[in-house]
């Protein structure tokens, strides 16, 4: 009798054994941002290939040099976005919804200011990708940061439109704490973009 009961309360197949303390999306986030420094590893290996056996060097290439200053605003524009990043968690941790919303809305913009001044930057650089290996290089590394950027706004996107819909609360705020993660990885990463390929 207590086996036929037993059965009818347990359909389908049994309950995941959840041996870690690890949150999923959180683990599944960590996981995902570990194949992407394996991706940019890749990149920055044909990088620093060009810089060691390239004949005519880094640049400048044909007397077209980088937007360095340019680039370092943009550098100081993408950091910023990850203190309001912060502040954007910090706030749905202590149940303050202004600045959620306003952290988030903030973080989307400074990511949207970011990536126009970058596409303003491929239109006046003055060189193209297939122009030499250099320019491949150049343009394979920030583009990939660059979609990365532009997949970092969508989610912060969401996260900003839940926000704005009373979603998040102190107990359940992991719809801002894993685009958070994802965000401030893009920041580094560009952190390690700028300093090779426009400083060094």
């Amino acid at each position: 009798m207590e086996a036929a009961s037993h059965a009818e309360h347990h359909h389908g197949p049994p309950l995941a054994n959840v041996s870690s303390r690890v949150e999923a999306q959180f683990l599944g986030m960590l996981l995902f941002i570990i194949s992407e420094v394996m991706l940019f590893g890749a990149f920055f290996t044909a990088y620093f290939f060009i810089r060691v056996v390239a004949d005519s060097g880094w640049f400048p290439v044909n007397d077209v040099d980088l937007p360095r200053a340019i680039a370092g605003v943009n550098t100081a524009i993408l950091i910023s976005s990850s203190f309001t990043m912060h502040w954007a968690l910090e706030g749905a941790r202590n149940e303050n919804r202004n600045a959620l919303r306003v952290g988030l809305l903030t973080t989307a913009l400074l990511g949207l200011t970011f990536l126009t001044i970058q596409i303003n930057e491929y239109v006046h650089l003055g060189f193209a990708p297939h122009d030499h290996a250099q320019g491949t290089i150049f343009y394979g590394l920030t583009g990939l940061h660059g979609a990365h950027v532009f997949v970092g706004l969508t989610l912060l996107t969401f996260a900003t439109v839940r926000a704005f819909r009373g979603h998040f609360t102190a107990k359940e705020h992991r719809g801002v704490e894993v685009p958070g993660i994802y965000w401030h990885f893009v920041d580094v990463m560009w952190i390690v973009v700028y300093s090779t390929v426009y400083i060094l």
